[in-house]
């Protein structure tokens, strides 16, 4: 805001051609001067001058918002398709009608667990007609590990969508839809966003999904364990995918895989709150997502898929708008599917902790 240019604020042409003859050519340089400096170094009035001022800081300073008033422009914003719906009840209820628009959503979880699967159910979504629940647009899925499956994504439409799957040559239109970019280096995906950042309006995409991030990293950084350490986190285009998904409105879906480390690294993320009434049992390693906390950080939803006691869950582990929720899944023939739309309140290091094995790591 301070930087903006005074000649684009619709000042008066004198006042404007004044401020340029002594170089006073941003709002910061106007407001930072006393009116009455400003006054002898332009050679007007006072009166002049305050309209001037007033005028400068109307422009520069960002508008207020009420509560009410964000409130209602969320509401709107909801109204007006906002969102990707996942079709799981119980999640969209708690990400307020899906995934969100506009910013980074990340998925974190251990390979085979179902993350890809997700990400090929809401691409169909993506893609599907608007009278099927769909955003009837266009899907870039950059697969780094080669595991994308047309026929898997064929099989979930026809289980979940049987209606339009079965009609004759929808399969192959709505896989149309779908443009699959197999790319293994940040340079590569970098170069590809940047030719296509225009077409993505353009061309009414309406879904990037990355698959998987940490691969992608791990793989620019030779795969060695030191590349993936939390405290010298690798390097990643994080304002890059942030602001593609500002200029586009659309959401971006990104996975990330899990490493161990020892159970005290999870204090460290700030925003999983402190567990006073549970005791984390000593274990020597347990999962965290694999890119560090700047990556933690850069992403407005996560998503934890873990599995123990025998069961699958996806928690919503990071939401502006839910608490640390937990919902129990499973992965069938339509794809990933709640087993209950109720969802699982968390708390402490709960939340941020991605577990495995076959037993809870927290006591009551």
């Amino acid at each position: 805001m301070a930087n903006k240019l005074v000649a684009h604020m619709g000042l008066a042409q004198s006042i404007a051609n004044r401020l340029a003859a002594r170089n006073i050519r941003t709002a910061k340089d106007a407001l930072s001067l006393p009116e009455f400096d400003l006054m002898t170094l332009l050679g007007v009035d006072i009166k002049d001058v305050k309209e001037a001022v007033a005028r400068i800081s109307e422009v520069a300073c960002p508008p207020y918002q009420t509560a009410l008033s964000l409130l209602e422009e969320r509401l709107m914003n909801d109204t007006s398709g906002s969102r990707l719906p996942t079709s799981l009840t119980g999640l969209d209820d708690a990400l307020g009608g899906g995934i969100p628009f506009g910013v980074l959503t990340e998925l974190v979880g251990p390979s085979g667990i179902g993350k890809s699967q997700f990400c090929l159910k809401l691409s169909l979504l993506a893609a599907l007609p608007a009278s099927y629940g769909g955003l009837d647009g266009r899907v870039i899925y950059i697969d780094t590990e080669s595991k994308f499956s047309s026929r898997r994504m064929i099989e979930i439409g026809r289980n979940s969508f049987p209606k339009i799957f079965h009609s004759e040559g929808m399969a192959q239109e709505m896989a149309g839809r779908i443009i699959v970019l197999r790319q293994t280096s940040l340079s590569e995906i970098t170069e590809s966003l940047q030719q296509m950042k225009l077409k993505l309006l353009q061309h009414e995409v309406k879904l990037l999904v990355i698959d998987s991030m940490a691969a992608l990293i791990s793989g620019e950084k030779g795969s060695s364990s030191s590349s993936m350490s939390g405290s010298h986190p690798p390097k990643c285009p994080f304002s890059f995918l942030k602001s593609i998904a500002e200029f586009s409105r659309i959401p971006i879906v990104v996975t990330n895989q899990v490493r161990g480390h020892n159970n005290e690294e999870i204090s460290r993320y700030s925003f999983l709150g402190k567990d006073t009434d549970r005791s984390v049992e000593k274990f020597e390693t347990h999962h965290v997502a694999a890119l560090g906390i700047q990556w933690a950080h850069a992403v407005t939803i996560r998503l934890i898929f873990e599995a123990h006691s025998g069961q699958k869950f996806i928690k919503v582990a990071k939401s502006p708008l839910s608490p640390p929720l937990a919902f129990p899944f499973t992965v069938s023939s339509s794809g990933v599917t709640l087993l209950s739309d109720d969802g699982i309140e968390m708390i402490g290091q709960e939340i941020g902790m991605i577990r495995c094995q076959g037993h809870c790591i927290l006591n009551v």
